[in-house]
């Protein structure tokens, strides 16, 4: 298999400088690659890990620091998966690589029942794999390819079926301590990954073959972000900001801002500083959020 092709046009040109620009910033703005780092990319075959492989190998070879790269895929069993496509591939572009065979698949269909999603359990199985893979090759990072709309998807399920507000960090120690994850692509769209996929021709392999249907959840919170995107372009981008501009005191978690100690701190009114007060809330006024701004 020959490396994936670099289209001379000016338009995969520029869409290549804008993710490889996002990725750089969001590596930096989130501290996720250190000197020295021996960074786990996990590739599944699709075109987020793909596009992610891709742009981290090219900053590697321009990185001021030093950094390894190991690919990693998880061959779960699935029926007519083509097991020959990514060592191929790898072999191709010339990255250092492992691949797990782990009948992962005839485990999910005993424990699931006929219809039913299995893409939970498999998560979940997939995740403790690569969690032991990345111990065996002392992995410092692993790198996955969860983009900008994936972790908006993930604050809308959250706040519509699970009741909390949360979504997926950029950066995550997990709950043993032991693993650092990192997302690069944090600041990059689906749709121009998808379109960098389309421009470099990469060997893809679907996520389906396990028959499974997609999150149907996951899928209607696509489609709403995707009518919202259409009828105000740059809603994801605004939904996006939101996560890193939080104000607890603002929310209601009295285990995340301590509500009860605001007395503490209050000054009360009196004629003195009460001409102080209305200049200080005049002074806050912005026109622009007196529809959704209260307090």
């Amino acid at each position: 298999m020959a490396a994936p092709k670099q289209p001379r046009s000016n338009s995969f040109k520029k869409l290549q400088g804008f993710l490889r620009s996002r990725v750089g910033q969001a590596i930096h703005d989130y501290g996720m690659i250190q000197a020295g780092d021996r960074v786990m990319v996990c590739v599944s075959g699709g075109k987020d890990s793909h596009t992610l492989l891709d742009i981290l190998m090219h900053l590697q070879r321009r990185a001021p620091i030093p950094f390894e790269l190991l690919a990693v895929n998880l061959d779960q069993k699935q029926p007519g998966f083509p097991a020959e496509v990514l060592p191929e591939y790898f072999e191709a572009i010339g990255v250092p690589y492992r691949i797990i065979e782990q009948d992962t698949y005839s485990t999910v269909k005993r424990v699931i029942p006929e219809g039913k999603t299995m893409c939970g359990l498999c998560s979940r199985l997939r995740r403790g794999i690569l969690y032991r893979v990345a111990a065996e090759e002392r992995a410092t990072k692993i790198a996955l390819g969860h983009h900008r709309d994936d972790m908006i998807e993930t604050l809308f399920l959250n706040l519509f079926h699970g009741g909390r507000l949360k979504a997926m960090p950029p950066k995550l120690l997990t709950n043993d301590r032991r693993h650092i994850l990192i997302r690069p692509l944090a600041y990059c769209p689906e749709n121009d990954i998808a379109r960098y996929a389309r421009y470099r021709e990469f060997p893809i392999i679907p996520c389906t073959l396990c028959g499974s249907q997609g999150n149907l959840q996951r899928a209607q919170i696509k489609q709403m972000l995707q009518a919202w995107e259409k009828q105000w372009p740059g809603r994801a981008d605004n939904l996006f900001r939101s996560l890193q501009q939080v104000s607890p005191s603002q929310l209601a978690d009295p285990d995340l801002f301590d509500f009860g100690g605001l007395e503490a701190t209050r000054i009360v009114p009196t004629e003195a500083n009460l001409d102080d007060t209305v200049t200080d809330l005049e002074a806050e006024f912005n026109p622009a959020q007196a529809l959704f701004i209260e307090g």
